[in-house]
């Protein structure tokens, strides 16, 4: 009977310090998201939690067509799902509206265990597929404040023809899809505005870096 206690006792000792070791763990990202351009606006921002490895693309790669989607229309349905779906994430959430120069943006997202690395991104308008993306860092520790600036990336999906027929948001109001993939082919660093098109590269043109993201592990 004694044995029975002891063991009974002991299995209650390691469940109350596995629980608290998982409520250590358990906690919250505030992710702050700051535009540092003069002329270009963002659209709705993704921001996801994942374990390590999970990324929204690869340099020098093609882009999938779920950040395609967001580069060139400001979508994040499609990569929210395609996140949503992978077991390596813990949760997806997308910062509604649009954030203007200057500006910044607030969420808290859920964080718990190895579900400590964040990924952001959003298009910059106007642009034909610009996007700044934080991608797969490793967030902060207790109450470490971690601060990354993001330059504009080139989806590589949309030729840069900086027309307004082929852009979308307010300034333009153009398509935000591109029916073809007939762009650089591959993700990389963007060139900028130049003015070729509609858009007065006095007006929306931009010097790297883009955004400033800033990540603090909170309670609650």
């Amino acid at each position: 009977m004694n044995k029975l206690l002891l063991g009974l006792t002991a299995a209650l000792l390691a469940l109350a310090v596995s629980t608290a070791h998982a409520d250590k763990d358990e906690g919250y990202y505030e992710v702050h998201v700051t535009n540092l351009t003069r002329g270009q606006t963002f659209t709705p921002i993704m921001v996801a939690v994942h374990k390590a490895g999970v990324k929204l693309f690869t340099l020098g790669q093609p882009a999938s067509a779920e950040l395609a989607a967001l580069a060139e229309g400001g979508d994040t349905g499609p990569l929210s799902a395609v996140l949503s779906a992978n077991t390596g994430v813990l949760e997806v959430i997308t910062i509604p509206g649009l954030l203007g120069p200057g500006k910044t943006a607030v969420v808290r997202i859920r964080t718990s265990g190895r579900f400590d690395h964040v990924s952001t991104a959003a298009m910059l308008i106007p642009t034909n597929d610009a996007f700044f993306s934080l991608n797969d860092a490793a967030g902060p520790r207790d109450r470490e404040l971690l601060t990354g600036e993001s330059p504009a990336y080139d989806a590589g999906s949309e030729p840069n023809d900086e027309l307004c027929a082929s852009i979308p948001g307010p300034v333009c109001g153009g398509q935000g899809g591109s029916p073809q993939v007939d762009g650089e082919g591959y993700v990389h660093i963007h060139a900028g505005i130049h003015g070729i098109g509609s858009l007065p590269a006095a007006d929306f043109d931009w010097r790297n870096p883009v955004a400033q993201i800033t990540i603090q592990r909170v309670s609650q």
